[in-house]
């Protein structure tokens, strides 16, 4: 007998066992066909990553854990078995290709990450002392609206018991703020 009838042979017995109920036989199965499955899609698909391969042997083993009734232990099982790892592996080409569909390659990190051309203050917002120069120029219900509700981040709630003003009106007030200080700002 070669070595591959006696796994095979080994294989069909173990799962026939764990389909009667034994946890032993079935996680010893499941520890074999790792290697298996590992060699196999190294071998047939050497295009892959490490990471690639781990994620098409866990998509198999969880189907086979998923339909693991539908074998039949007088039936050859690594054919069974390798139905189902070609399966995954379509499914996983299927899943790569949408992914790679909508994602963009960035070429320059820079322009997510830490440079400081990408993190500057004066760049992003304008420049904050004009910002605090046209807030001074409010009126004092529209400055005291924006200093407790944009500057200082309260709630409406919180806003309302602090001034005493109702919340529609600080509403209103942060409103005609908000229009002044986007016209004293375009200004300069």
């Amino acid at each position: 007998m070669t070595e591959s009838q006696e796994s095979e042979d080994r294989f069909r017995r173990l799962m026939g066992r764990a389909q009667t109920g034994d946890s032993g036989a079935y996680a010893e199965l499941l520890k074999e066909v790792t290697l298996v499955l590992r060699r196999v899609y190294r071998r047939q698909k050497n295009f892959l990553r490490d990471q690639d391969i781990e994620d098409l042997v866990q998509d198999t083993l969880l189907s086979l854990h998923s339909v693991r009734a539908t074998y039949d232990p007088s039936r050859p099982f690594m054919p069974w078995l390798l139905a189902i790892a070609r399966n995954r592996f379509v499914d996983g080409a299927r899943r790569y290709s949408r992914q790679g569909a909508r994602e963009v390659a960035i070429e320059d990190p820079d322009v997510t990450f830490k440079a400081p051309s990408t993190n500057t203050i004066r760049e992003a917002f304008g420049d904050p002392q004009a910002l605090h120069r046209a807030i001074d120029q409010l009126p004092s219900g529209q400055r005291d609206a924006i200093e407790m509700l944009k500057l200082r981040e309260m709630s409406l709630n919180e806003a309302s018991e602090a001034s005493g003003i109702s919340i529609g009106a600080l509403k209103v007030a942060t409103h005609r703020a908000m229009k002044a200080l986007r016209r004293l700002l375009k200004e300069r």
